[in-house]
């Protein structure tokens, strides 16, 4: 996947979720942050960023923060990047030959964000963006996530159904060592993972090729539970 028109900056303050501060040109920019995670890592004073500037004049804020510099990594933080990504990686023969490969279905009371056909049974995959990371370890979540949860407890449902179902990890980096469920912020979300894969849902993780302007899916990145 693809960003156009995108400029470098300086991050300043997050005043709150949803907007940053970002010294861009020499001018302090109002920026839309396309994560609602904590990031406390990540967007540190005089941190470089890179922000995409909105097509839309009518739009209240111009430009986007999509990724920040954190050391020697490159980290894109925009929420709706790991989906997309996913889409062309399924399209693409990431988990081998699909049919009826279809976004947004829902299953009984959850809305999974993939839904396809593979060696003739009907699957259900849950996408999670990762950007929290600490030596080459990346956890999940960054922050509890009820709904997190819930999409866990659906896929195992579907599991016990007969379904075959998948959560896949789409760390949004390049070169980590490991993923594990961040049990110290949400124990509820490590707990219903473990259910999950011991009930046959299949617990995946693949990390990222990013650039200033893409975000690509590389390879496969182990899954400690």
């Amino acid at each position: 996947m693809k960003y156009s028109h995108m400029v470098a900056g300086r991050f300043l303050a997050r005043p709150n979720r949803f907007i940053a501060h970002v010294e861009i040109g020499g001018n302090t920019e109002i920026c839309h942050v396309k994560n609602t995670g904590r990031c406390r890592e990540l967007l540190q004073p005089g941190a470089e960023v890179f922000c995409q500037v909105a097509q839309n004049p009518a739009r209240k804020t111009k430009f986007d923060l999509i990724a920040v510099r954190k050391g020697k990594r490159l980290i894109n933080i925009d929420s709706q990047a790991p989906n997309t990504a996913a889409g062309e990686w399924l399209k693409g023969g990431g988990l081998g030959e699909l049919k009826d490969l279809k976004a947004e279905t829902f299953h009984g009371d959850s809305r999974f964000d993939f839904s396809f056909e593979k060696d003739g049974k009907t699957c259900f995959l849950e996408v999670k963006g990762v950007t929290l990371e600490s030596d080459g370890i990346c956890a999940f979540p960054d922050a509890p996530t009820t709904r997190g949860v819930k999409h866990l407890q659906g896929l195992t449902k579907a599991v016990r159904e007969g379904f075959g179902a998948y959560v896949l990890f789409v760390v949004q980096m390049a070169d980590v060592t490991y993923l594990h469920p961040n049990d110290s912020t949400d124990p509820a979300f490590g707990g219903a993972l473990r259910e999950a894969s011991a009930a046959g849902v299949q617990v995946l993780a693949v990390d990222c090729q990013v650039t200033e302007n893409s975000m690509e899916i590389g390879k496969a990145v182990p899954v400690r539970l």
